[in-house]
């Protein structure tokens, strides 16, 4: 018997049990083999564009992959920071076995968490609620709610040419059974397809050949609890494809599964294979490739920019026509891998089924791509799971609050026909959903719900305390004017001033920084570096910041305007029919979430806003006389 079972500890998997557990339920994890918990099947690396912000934003709820990264790195940076804060992302390159021995530790020392290797066969429902989960062994484990994160396994087959195989990523073993289970419970199943480059042993590299990539040195954490100095232990390599390459790769295009019409799954757009950048950018004569190592104790390294289910013998041709990898000797071939997912569409935004009460999905199982979005999906799903239980309202995470607020409402209003990644560009509050300000915006909802520690909430408190304090100096501190001050702004590149200037004016300069002031005017020093870089953004890019916030205020209005579940669509003639079968079906919890679904347009949104304001007449009109309601 267990409060919650968990099937599949990939990143999803892990996160969801975790959740779960440290708010006191009673945990199952469940894992095909458990040599894949947490495995990193494809590059082993954390963060990137937009990803280092779901990571950022897991950690402030409470969640593990952060503070798991920040302990098995090999080397970090932050990229894009020659443009705004809004943008900035933390990536790191992983110890790739080191990762997944410190989260199996992290799962294995867990109180009320037990992890068990087993294949779960069919989850069972009785009068539209799940009851219980049974394994391929034949146990039945009773169970109050379930969370499906079982990634890229169900019904998992291998491509390399004309070679496939029916597997798990990376050899492990696939799941056939649970697929059919899913099926006989009412949910639409597709198949998407993902994939890897081959793996190459270091000593038949010759870096020589290729551009040094170092790390940063300071090293900035992804948890907001890491305090100790990190540092950087390895570098990676840039090189580049050739014409040669791209000869090799059109020359046996009808050999290639993606167009010879072997796979049918559909594939990631942002994360294509070589072969299909080929034939995308004709007009490019080389791509981007980088070598990334595994492991400090692994020889094998990871080629990214070269994912490929070419044959094998296409591969070793094209890889040796790279700088650098002339004489490289393959540990392991690339391929693509198809696998079955259900229509995110069939999904609440907490991540629970439409249909099925106490069944949550997360993960890849969902229509997504990538170690951070699955990660932030199974946060999310064991903390709704938790919630659920205990009888409380469940989070819902709204797209002016988190990446993983604007990453929920896609999958559930917009759905996705194609493996889904984060990216910036999705996020239309993005100077305010900054990596920096996680913690300002999601621990106390962490801490609130019973997952995100005390010491978590109490370091975000201090961090708003020490920043509105450092604000205050900023708006009251002036510099006098004379030679002193008039050279500092001709060193800056400034125009001189006859005048007085508040510290706060001269921030707001684009060659000046607080690093700057603090040196000129030494009681300006004294905060800590997290509420420096919160004052100075939030000074240099007030008006900016200020729009935004006017923009999140009309938005959260909508979002405010909750339907209820059981709202009768089909009466409401009105309504255009596409917009009431697609309201219908996909059961909006908000009027902002009705104006995002694809077929409803913002004439039945009007439609939808008047009869809500016709009910909440009538109901005012049927109150007795005198009675007053407080909300």
């Amino acid at each position: 018997m267990a409060d919650v079972v968990v099937v599949g500890a990939g990143h999803a998997g892990c996160e969801a049990a975790l959740a779960s557990a440290r708010m006191g339920m009673d945990t199952l994890l469940l894992t095909l083999n458990m040599d894949g918990v947490a495995l990193m099947a494809c590059n082993p690396v954390i963060g990137g564009s937009a990803k280092g912000h779901l990571v950022r934003e897991l950690d402030a709820l409470g969640g593990e992959m952060g503070l798991a990264i920040d302990d098995t790195f090999l080397q970090s940076r932050i990229l894009n920071t020659g443009k705004g804060p809004a943008v900035h992302a933390l990536r790191a390159q992983a110890d790739k076995q080191a990762y997944q021995n410190r989260m199996r530790k992290a799962l294995m020392t867990q109180p009320r968490l037990t992890l068990r290797q087993g294949e779960a066969v069919s989850v069972e429902t009785e009068n539209g609620r799940v009851t219980a989960v049974t394994t391929a062994t034949g146990s039945r484990i009773p169970c109050r709610a379930v969370i499906v994160a079982t990634g890229v396994y169900l019904r998992g087959s291998i491509i390399i040419g004309e070679y496939r195989r029916d597997s798990g990523p990376q050899g492990l073993s696939g799941a056939n059974a649970l697929s059919a289970c899913l099926e006989e419970l009412g949910f639409s199943l597709r198949r998407f397809k993902t994939g890897t480059p081959a793996r190459v042993d270091v000593k038949t590299i010759d870096f020589d050949e290729m551009q040094e990539q170092k790390g940063d040195d300071p090293v900035t954490p992804f948890s907001f609890l890491t305090d100790r100095q990190l540092e950087n232990t390895l570098s990676c390599y840039l090189t580049w494809t050739t014409p040669e390459t791209h000869r090799i790769i059109l020359d046996n295009l009808d050999r290639a599964p993606l167009y010879s019409g072997r796979i049918h799954g559909i594939g990631p757009r942002y994360c294509p294979s070589i072969e299909d950048k080929v034939v995308r950018f004709a007009d490019k004569d080389r791509h981007q490739i980088f070598l990334e190592p595994e492991g400090l104790e692994s020889r094998e390294w990871y080629v990214q920019g070269m994912s490929t289910s070419m044959p094998e013998d296409v591969q070793w041709a094209m890889y040796r026509t790279i700088p650098g990898l002339r004489r490289c000797e393959f540990t392991r071939l690339g391929y693509a891998i198809e696998y079955d997912c259900i229509d995110s569409l069939e999904l609440r935004p907490t991540l629970e089924s439409l249909r099925i009460g106490g069944l949550f999905f997360a993960g890849q199982i969902n229509g997504t791509s990538g170690y951070e979005e699955a990660a932030a999906q199974g946060l999310l799903a064991g903390m709704n799971a938790a919630l659920s239980l205990q009888g409380r309202e469940k989070i819902l995470l709204t797209r002016d609050m988190a990446y993983i607020g604007v990453l929920t409402d896609d999958l559930t209003t917009k759905g996705t026909d194609e493996p889904y990644r984060m990216m910036t560009s999705r996020a239309e509050h993005r100077l305010y959903l900054r990596q920096d300000n996680a913690d300002l915006r999601l621990t106390r909802i962490g801490f609130e719900a019973g997952l995100a520690s005390a010491e978590r909430m109490e370091r975000t408190e201090r961090k708003q305390r020490e920043t509105e304090e450092l604000r205050r100096k900023l708006q009251t501190t002036r510099f006098a004017p004379g030679e002193a001050l008039n050279r500092f702004l001709a060193e800056k590149g400034e125009p001189e001033t006859a005048g007085s200037l508040k510290a706060e004016d001269l921030l707001k300069r684009p060659a000046i920084h607080l690093k700057d002031l603090t040196r000129l005017q030494p009681e300006l020093a004294g905060s800590s570096p997290a509420a420096e870089e919160q004052a100075e953004i939030a000074v240099k890019y007030a008006g900016y910041l200020e729009k935004q916030t006017q923009m999140i205020a009309q938005a959260r209005r909508l979002e405010e305007t909750r339907l209820p579940e059981d709202l009768p669509y089909s009466e409401m003639e009105h309504l255009r029919l596409e917009a009431r079968q697609k309201l219908a079906k996909q059961k909006p919890v908000s009027l902002a979430a009705a104006s995002r679904i694809p077929g409803v347009n913002p004439a039945d949104v009007a439609v939808l806003s008047v009869w809500l304001a016709k009910q909440k007449r009538q109901e005012d009109l049927q109150q007795p006389a005198g009675r007053k309601d407080v909300f």
